[in-house]
């Protein structure tokens, strides 16, 4: 098998596994948000932890702990991960899986925001014009439900500044999910351990294949990391920016043919505007590049899963971060 063809199962199997974690959160009740949060913390360490083992690689701590300025960004990352994390979470197990697959499918554009509003940075009209279809469709959105889509928009924006943080830091996919979840690993044990004193933990008194599905979320959460990095290092951005979509789309699904999640008219519209600014967005990306016969632009690479993986699910070295009069550059994950 070529490395293009390897880099692009690599990056399908990523995104499908993120696309029906979903159907994998569902099992975990009857623990609550919070719990499976922490379990997934807690998990993620050991995992990764066995893994830097086996492969010899644990010297990067050091390297680390003599970088003050990246020890604060690995703290802001990881809190902004938890974040992530929790609302994914909480929004699946309250039926909102809709919603957030929303989340998921504007993060790009919240990404190109962040290039404008915190970097600086300079749009094409046509991004321009992405921007305000997005901008319609939250208006469109907030009609129906009656309310912000502030879920959708939580896990956008803190898988965008997520996405921020990371690309600053530098760190690789397994080295970066360990550091972050042991910044979180003392707080959720905190957390387990009082839910076990006050006797509402579920851990090891639902079944023991419930057990079992809380300790293997730490596996959840890397495993479509590293593939995802597989994937980054045979596929061009433009390869990986074509498929990013794949996971909420595949989220959707979810939510509405398996869970039977509603789909009113409105709601339909504004999720409508939203594969409009996509559309827009990633047709400008691919003829700019093929105008200046080069690459795509980073922030076509950049997304969900991208940051995401990062992000909802702990991956975003590969991201960039935007280019003047390029647009932006994905996670989060």
């Amino acid at each position: 098998m070529t490395p293009l063809r390897l880099g692009y199962l690599y990056g399908f199997g990523a995104y499908l596994l993120w696309g029906f974690f979903p159907l994998y959160l569902r099992l975990l009740r009857p623990a609550g948000p919070l719990e499976i949060l922490a379990h997934r913390i807690v998990w993620s360490v050991v995992f990764v932890a066995l893994l830097l083992a086996a492969l010899r690689n644990v010297g990067f701590l050091r390297a680390l702990l003599r970088r003050p300025w990246a020890v604060a960004g690995v703290v802001a990352a990881a809190a902004l991960i938890a974040v992530n994390w929790g609302a994914y979470i909480y929004g699946v197990n309250s039926d909102r899986v809709v919603e957030t697959a929303l989340g998921y499918f504007i993060n790009p554009l919240v990404v190109v925001l962040l290039g404008v509003t915190v970097l600086r940075e300079r749009l094409r009209p046509a991004q321009w014009v992405a921007l305000g279809i997005g901008a319609s469709a939250v208006v469109v959105l907030t009609v129906d439900y009656g309310r912000l889509p502030w879920l959708a928009l939580t896990l956008a924006f803190s898988f965008a500044g997520y996405g921020l943080v990371k690309k600053r830091l530098g760190l690789p996919p397994a080295e970066g999910l360990f550091v972050e979840s042991a910044v979180l690993a003392l707080p959720a044990l905190g957390y387990l351990a009082w839910l076990t004193r006050r006797a509402e933990s579920t851990f090891g008194h639902v079944s023991a294949g419930h057990t079992a599905l809380l300790v293997l979320a730490g596996a959840a959460t890397a495993i479509p990391l590293l593939l995802f990095a597989g994937a980054t290092n045979r596929l061009p951005l433009s390869g990986l920016g074509m498929i990013q979509y794949l996971a909420p789309i595949l989220q959707l699904g979810c939510g509405v043919l398996i869970f039977h999640e509603p789909m009113p008219p409105a709601r339909l519209a504004g999720f409508a505007l939203v594969w409009l600014a996509l559309i827009v967005f990633t047709a400008d990306a691919v003829g700019k590049a093929r105008q200046n016969r080069r690459p795509l632009p980073r922030d076509l690479a950049v997304s969900v899963a991208e940051m995401s993986a990062m992000t909802r699910y702990g991956r975003t070295e590969s991201a960039r971060s935007p280019r003047s009069g390029g647009g932006a550059g994905q996670g989060t994950a």
